[in-house]
């Protein structure tokens, strides 16, 4: 599961490296939570496009909010059978941006141990993920968005079991146009390279949703 990350790059560096058409400006965000809004990037036919979503996928067919689970994650082994995520799998797949994530281990004894995971050198991540725009029983609509995971890889095992599943600058497109054949675009799903993915561990203040700020990612 990933359910928190990272996204601290300046925007003009994150509109760069993922070629959208409009100039949006941000602040960084060291502690991205579930629930709050997270920045995607789309693909229509003039061009990728950035926009904001609420980080929980919430599926057209849903009648109760209240009742229905908080879905930040979508499997990627399973992806293409849930009901949930079918219609977006199709026609609504997206890039979340990100600067790193993280996880817990399990300890034997106290609390769990946090760790930032980045890549290798520094730089960018792309997300796989899916959107969905929820029309609410009041006639409101609300952008939601999940975020793809897959297996993890050699390296990162021993935190966590599961990772965000990494599209590379060369597979964006494949990944983002719209298509009713899902083969080739499942086929990017898999576990990045282990040397392209570093990590350490990180203070307890992480645990906060409501933690800010650089010192989050320092090293412990």
């Amino acid at each position: 599961m990933c359910g928190r990350f990272a996204l601290t790059s300046p925007p003009e560096a994150v509109r760069a490296y993922f070629r959208f058409l409009e100039q949006p400006n941000f602040p960084p965000r060291y502690n991205v939570a579930p629930t709050q809004p997270i920045a995607l990037v789309t693909a229509r036919p003039d061009g990728r496009h950035f926009m904001l979503a609420r980080w929980g996928f919430l599926p057209g067919f849903v009648k109760d909010v209240k009742k229905f689970p908080l879905l930040l994650n979508a499997r990627a082994e399973t992806i293409a059978e849930k009901p949930s995520f079918r219609a977006a799998l199709r026609r609504r797949r997206c890039l979340v941006p990100a600067d790193g994530w993280y996880e817990w281990r399990a300890n034997l004894s106290g609390p769990k141990t946090p760790f930032l995971f980045s890549r290798a050198g520094g730089g960018l991540l792309a997300f796989a993920g899916l959107w969905e725009t929820f029309l609410d029983p009041s006639g409101s609509e609300i952008d939601t968005a999940c975020i793809v995971t897959t297996s993890a890889n050699g390296a990162t095992a021993a935190i966590h079991d599961r990772m965000p599943a990494i599209i590379e600058p060369e597979h964006f497109d494949a990944w983002l146009n719209p298509d009713e054949t899902v083969a080739a675009p499942l086929s990017l799903l898999r576990p990045a390279p282990d040397e392209s993915i570093v990590f350490h561990a990180i203070s307890t203040r992480i645990n906060r949703a409501d933690a800010e700020g650089e010192d989050l990612q320092a090293a412990v």
